[in-house]
């Protein structure tokens, strides 16, 4: 009998693997055979795991998700000025998504293709992304900047630009960290104070 700490081991094993294979040949290439030969490991584990490569690729983005937003909440100084916390966080995601450009794009691109076991996994990791962002904002520098917060269809729209802007570079052969100044004064814009803004009559 496998213990918990070595069944553990597998599945992030497993998931490494399909990350490894992602960026190799990308998802829709890659078989199970595929995961198991880079996790170095068996399909009978594979099966004691995952019911099949989708429930394998949606385990790996949650837990690429999630550490993506422990990684940007732990870097944003809530005492400094409210655009120093935005270039932080930004730095943030954008390092997060250098180290692994091809989940990023997979993320982006595959997931839709999953149906509606895709679209339940972008809402939820949509509301999770939503949830750090109101978060942070909920710092007094961002208090005195957005009283009321940043709303979810404010986050959502912020959210979304990045995405696709990091995805577009790396599709087209750049670094993602191409994009850190237009997407920190992009960010800066979209969440300035309402009353800053001088729209033409």
């Amino acid at each position: 009998m496998t213990t918990p700490q070595l069944q553990q081991t597998f599945r992030r094993r497993l998931l490494d693997g399909l990350a490894e294979s992602i960026v190799a040949v990308g998802y829709r290439e890659t078989t199970v055979a595929d995961i198991v030969r880079r996790a170095r490991t068996s399909r009978r584990t594979f099966y004691e795991h995952f019911a099949g490569k989708e429930e394998c690729f949606v385990a790996l983005l949650r837990d690429a998700n999630a550490e993506m937003i422990t990684q940007i909440s732990a870097a944003v100084d809530p005492s400094t000025r409210w655009v120093t916390q935005v270039r932080q966080a930004i730095g943030a995601w954008i390092a997060c998504a250098e180290s692994q450009p091809g989940i990023v794009v997979s993320w982006i691109r595959d997931v839709p293709a999953l149906g509606a076991s895709g679209r339940d996994l972008q809402r939820e990791m949509m509301a999770a992304f939503i949830r750090m962002v109101q978060t942070l904002s909920e710092a007094d520098e961002w208090r005195a900047v957005r009283p009321e917060g940043v709303s979810r269809q404010l986050a959502i729209l912020m959210l979304g630009g990045l995405r696709e802007l990091i995805a577009t570079t790396v599709e087209e052969g750049g670094r993602a960290g191409d994009i850190t100044e237009v997407a920190v004064n992009a960010t800066i814009a979209l969440l300035a104070p309402p009353e800053s803004l001088s729209l033409p009559s």
